[in-house]
């Protein structure tokens, strides 16, 4: 990764596709997802876990995430944690999970820009496709990689997918997400990468992966992209 500041701002700025998590990243569903998890784990028949225990390994899968979380689960308790779990989770709306500040105007301005945007995350495809059509978002993103149809995170195989289908090259896309999982994957590619600190994972699980940039909101990470219409492009928080 290039660690010159100038050259790293204006490889996110010039970026021709833009790759984004959702929960964390777009999205506030955090405590939606360790409720959810929680009240699965009671219900199955497992001790609950702490809502921190839970937080750390949203980004996963879910069946990654449920052996992370209950390693000596059988694979008979697992496939009904999965099952009560998708069930509990349909309870939410997208209203209760709302997005961060500024993502709503922050995407409406990548679009009016004719900036490709996509989609990378560890929701499965039923659940992200709720979510995009009561947001009404099903146009917005030029392609969406879930974790129920390819590989979880870290492993990158959902953005090569995503390159692949649209064509662009890992140096010319930018990834901005909000776990070490994120972070992991794009570094593995060679992607630059804006961590930020505002969803699940602190800096010390972000910063091992040495992201490009860093953004404490939203509209520092509009600010890197190039659209710093919601906030003074950032002079700092470039490795």
């Amino acid at each position: 990764m290039d660690n010159h500041p100038n050259r790293a701002a204006e490889s996110l700025a010039a970026a021709e596709l833009i790759i984004f998590d959702w929960d964390g990243t777009l999205v506030d569903s955090r405590g939606v997802i360790v409720e959810t998890m929680q009240a699965t784990m009671a219900e199955v028949g497992f001790e609950p876990l702490p809502a921190e225990a839970c937080q750390q390994v949203i980004g996963l899968g879910l069946d990654e995430a449920i052996r992370s979380l209950v390693p000596h689960a059988s694979e008979g308790d697992r496939a009904r944690l999965r099952e009560v779990y998708g069930r509990r989770f349909q309870q939410f709306g997208a209203t209760d999970m709302p997005f961060f500040g500024g993502v709503t105007e922050g995407l409406a301005r990548l679009l009016e820009e004719n900036r490709r945007l996509a989609v990378a995350t560890g929701k499965s495809r039923r659940g992200l496709e709720r979510m995009l059509g009561e947001w009404g978002l099903h146009e917005a993103f030029h392609a969406t990689r879930c974790a129920d149809e390819t590989a979880s995170k870290p492993d990158p195989r959902m953005l090569r997918e995503l390159l692949a289908e649209l064509e662009v090259a890992p140096e010319r896309a930018v990834f901005v997400g909000d776990t070490g999982f994120d972070m992991e994957m794009a570094h593995r590619l060679g992607m630059p990468r804006i961590a930020v600190t505002y969803g699940v994972h602190g800096p010390e699980r972000l910063a091992p992966w040495q992201p490009s940039a860093w953004a404490d909101a939203f509209p520092a990470v509009m600010g890197h992209l190039g659209c710093p219409a919601l906030e003074t492009a950032p002079k700092e928080g470039y490795n």
